[in-house]
């Protein structure tokens, strides 16, 4: 497979119902995907191209905060080409971050563990990502060449910032364009502070999750736009990175659906541009284990 064909999905999950519950699902709308899914179920999942590409390789990330998932994320990207890297959770606050990341990176599936997350969505302190104790993780992460995903909403976006002013050498990827409040249709903030964090050049930004944070029935490809041209705008293609959000894209159309409207939003980037979003930066940021 050449690089001119390769689709990299940035950012999907994995969970088995069986084997460690998703408290998350138990909130009200999540009925559909309150199942099982497995890499299996993506592959079936993501019939259609976009601009000509089917997908080649993946990136799987952490849904709880849970070592244990994290290990056993390591260990399917060791046994299922798809997968060629995995965003997992560590407890930044503790004492003994070092040593958990060391851990998780040792053997053989530790090579796959590229970038952490924590959900600071869920976090109510609006200054979460400057505690010191997380700081001091976060420098932990740093030291080991690991990248983080910073997952916020819109209103959350100055902590953001902030984290990329301090650390100028850890590199970020914005997961889910910091989820802009498209239902309500307000994003002058979000746009204002979007384009604040991405004047630092460590940062890069997922085109992902934005359906969800449309009317789920009622959206158009014209409600995604202006979030697109911000994006664009902002990031330019060689930061930005294509990611289904798959399965929780299921919730707003799923897979075909939402590869359609990335592909007509590309329309009129150039080539170069187009393989940037698909997998240039999703590569560069993530570097995917090939297969053997």
């Amino acid at each position: 497979m050449s690089d001119a064909q390769a689709l990299v999905d940035a950012h999907h999950h994995v969970w088995d119902l069986d084997v460690r519950p998703q408290p998350w699902l138990d909130d009200p709308g999540h009925e559909p995907i309150r199942r099982t899914f497995g890499p299996l179920a993506l592959r079936s999942a993501a019939a259609r191209p976009i601009a000509g590409r089917r997908l080649t390789s993946t990136v799987v990330v952490q849904c709880v905060a849970s070592v244990p998932e994290t290990r056993d994320l390591l260990t399917l990207a060791d046994n299922d080409p798809l997968i060629g890297a995995v965003v997992g959770w560590a407890d930044l606050t503790s004492p003994a971050i070092g040593d958990v990341l060391d851990d998780l990176r040792s053997g053989h599936a530790g090579r796959y563990l590229r970038s952490l997350r924590h959900l600071v969505q869920g976090e109510s302190d609006p200054h979460w990502l400057q505690r010191p104790d997380v700081e001091r993780g976060l420098r932990a992460v740093e030291k080991r060449g690991l990248g983080y995903d910073v997952l916020v909403r819109s209103h959350q976006l100055p902590q953001a910032i902030r984290l990329a002013e301090r650390f100028p050498a850890l590199p970020l990827v914005l997961d889910h364009a910091g989820k802009p409040p498209l239902a309500r249709r307000e994003l002058t903030d979000w746009a204002q502070q979007l384009r604040m964090l991405a004047r630092h050049p460590q940062t890069r930004c997922k085109v992902s999750g934005l359906i969800t944070e449309a009317d789920h029935e009622k959206w158009t490809v014209d409600d995604i736009r202006p979030v697109w041209d911000v994006l664009l705008s902002a990031f330019g293609p060689d930061r930005l990175m294509f990611g289904s959000d798959w399965p929780v894209v299921n919730l707003a159309g799923g897979w075909n659906r939402w590869a359609a409207t990335v592909e007509e939003l590309l329309a009129g980037c150039s080539g170069t541009e187009i393989h940037a979003v698909l997998a240039g930066t999703a590569t560069a940021f993530y570097h995917p284990t090939p297969v053997p």
